[in-house]
């Protein structure tokens, strides 16, 4: 019998070209997922995820579904595809789901994380997952900026995709700022995420950091609604899908 099986992921993206597969290479995300659950069921298995990391990005919290038949409990499948999975992803938990369950249809919102490392020196064991800005940003400039961003906006300055041809109207209900010693946080709450916005958005929030904007300029940024006129993006090994909200 087919059934529906949802599955939590973690996975570092550094040597991956991203969640989605792609023809002529077998290093994304979900190709890896693929490979082993085809190999597990002797069926071909398309899994569905909640979102499409970029490459380089990483999750702590990816969800994604997939339809196949098998006669192994939820822990032996979970167990299975760790043991041939690559160590850089690994299945937190999987469990069955609903037939109409479907992990991005249903996702109802997402929390992402993007760091930089704002120390002296070098955050050698760090150095895949921080960005390292040239200089330290003012903190409260970037959070007067942030509550600018906050809310239900047209995002299109913030969307590296200029043929993008769905409404690009998204809700950001949180984001948060937060230095800590030498590692400076950003994270974001919202109903769902343009191409790259999250890191446009931290490549602009970082200039106004840097005295290189103002923190009302966001509100014009919203406006005029073009890419050219927002920040640098982020570089992509600073940005982690933390979780995927559902009911």
């Amino acid at each position: 019998m087919m059934n529906n099986y949802k599955m939590i992921l973690s996975y570092d993206g550094s040597r991956y070209f991203g969640w989605e597969h792609q023809p002529n290479t077998p290093m994304t995300i979900q190709g890896k997922l693929e490979q082993v659950l085809t190999r597990m069921t002797g069926q071909e298995v398309e899994v569905i995820g909640a979102g499409r990391t970029d490459a380089g990005v990483h999750a702590r919290g990816m969800v994604a579904n997939a339809h196949f038949e098998t006669v192994l409990s939820d822990v032996e499948i979970r167990d299975y595809m760790n043991r041939y999975l690559p160590d850089d992803i690994c299945v937190r938990e999987v469990r069955q789901a609903s037939d109409r369950f479907h992990s991005r249809y249903n996702a109802l919102g997402k929390t992402y994380r993007y760091t930089c490392y704002v120390g002296d020196g070098k955050p050698v064991f760090d150095r895949k997952y921080v960005y390292v800005p040239e200089e330290s940003p003012d903190v409260e400039r970037m959070r007067v900026a942030a509550e600018f961003l906050m809310g239900t906006h047209d995002f299109a300055s913030f969307c590296s995709n200029p043929r993008m041809k769905k409404s690009t109207v998204r809700k950001v209900d949180r984001i948060e700022i937060v230095q800590k010693r030498f590692y400076l946080t950003f994270t974001y709450h919202g109903t769902g995420f343009l191409q790259h916005m999250v890191r446009i958005l931290t490549g602009t929030l970082l200039e106004v950091g840097y005295g290189m904007r103002e923190p009302e300029s966001m509100m014009e940024l919203l406006e005029i609604r073009q890419r050219s006129q927002a920040g640098f993006t982020a570089p992509a090994k600073g940005l982690c899908l933390l979780k995927v909200d559902y009911d």
